[in-house]
């Protein structure tokens, strides 16, 4: 692990290990996260947002959180999402459309495996 160098470094980790634990505490194993910024819902995030849940609800798949926040900063890949999954590090998906939330439901979220081509950025946004 590398030196923490500023206070907000510390600070986020601090934000972090907490949300960790409250997602432990809350007997979820993860969240999704959909940004919901003007770019986001202007490039079909509602939709997006509206197939994560109705595919979840399907597969019967009820220890992952959806939540919505602002925008992420990357507005050139809208929709955007972030998975992330107890013990893993978590991984921004750009581009993603209904269809794509699904494949990723299906191979990130059951099969544990990344979609690379979706993949924006890994790790914290």
């Amino acid at each position: 692990m590398s030196k923490v160098k500023s206070l907000e470094e510390l600070m986020k980790i601090k934000e972090q290990a907490l949300q960790n634990i409250k997602m432990r505490e809350s007997g979820k194993r993860g969240k999704i996260v959909v940004a919901m910024g003007t770019c986001g819902i202007a490039a079909g995030a509602k939709d997006t947002l509206k197939a994560i849940v109705e595919y979840l609800n399907e597969m019967k798949i009820d220890d992952i959180a959806v939540v919505q926040s602002g925008c992420m900063g990357l507005c050139e890949v809208e929709p955007t999402i972030e998975v992330a999954l107890e013990g893993q590090e978590p991984i921004v998906y750009g581009n993603v459309t209904p269809e794509n939330a699904k494949r990723i439901i299906q191979s990130h979220i059951l099969e544990g495996k990344v979609v690379s081509d979706l993949v924006v950025k890994r790790g914290e946004v």
